[in-house]
């Protein structure tokens, strides 16, 4: 009875051991399809911002051709690219902490498929105490790797947030571009299409960060 309790009690960290390193793996996998979408979605956003870049360059000659009547369009449609430029920059902040993201995750996902094996090797050997010693090592290493993904998802949340602040400036930019158009004089039409442009893609990026945010990667588990 005592035998088949000391058994008990000594196999018992192994075996949550691998409770543990089976809901790792589940979470990691999970994560991993989670980042995968969020970049896809970066990469999105940073084609739809070279986009404006191209506009903007367009509008900025459109504005010279109509002359001093579309001063202040001109002068919008270069904030409008230096948003562009801005933008662009901040994704890639972005493009970074997922990729890191990314070799924690996967690191995790591996690190939890071994520790479920050693698991069950110390399981099957009664407690082979060598084992044990090196899941515990192990489990140290996950926890550690944990934090660190604890602290790039923090970090990418906050880096969201400045991007969607940024956009924010953009939609106004684009907003205020729509007003000026409409002293363009004989171009008014031509700067009315495009400045309505500027501000349906300026949406269009607002919308995807939007989704981005609700992400359930940002929640932890």
């Amino acid at each position: 009875m005592t035998s088949t309790a000391l058994q008990v009690s000594d196999t018992y960290p192994a075996s949550h051991s691998g409770i543990r390193a089976a809901e790792g793996t589940a979470g990691a996998s999970l994560d991993l399809l989670r980042i995968v979408r969020i970049n896809e979605q970066i990469k999105a956003v940073v084609a739809v911002a070279f986009k404006i870049n191209i506009m903007a360059l367009n509008a900025i000659f459109l504005a010279k051709r109509a002359g001093s009547a579309a001063l202040g369009f001109g002068v919008l449609s270069n904030e409008l690219r230096v948003f562009s430029r801005d933008l662009r920059t901040q994704m890639e902040s972005l493009r970074q902490l997922i990729h890191a993201s990314v070799v924690e995750v996967s690191r995790l996902l591996q690190h939890s498929r071994y520790s479920r094996l050693l698991a069950a090797g110390v399981q099957l050997s009664g407690g082979n105490a060598r084992l044990e010693e090196v899941l515990r090592r192990r489990d140290r290493e996950a926890q550690v790797r944990r934090e660190t993904l604890s602290r790039l998802r923090r970090e990418l949340k906050l880096a969201l947030e400045d991007a969607f602040q940024l956009v924010e400036l953009g939609g106004v930019l684009a907003k205020s571009a729509k007003i000026e158009a409409a002293y363009g004089q004989s171009f008014t039409g031509a700067l009315a299409q495009v400045s309505g442009e500027f501000d349906g893609i300026v949406e269009e990026i607002r919308g995807s960060l939007e989704t981005l945010k609700k992400s359930s990667f940002f929640g932890g588990r």
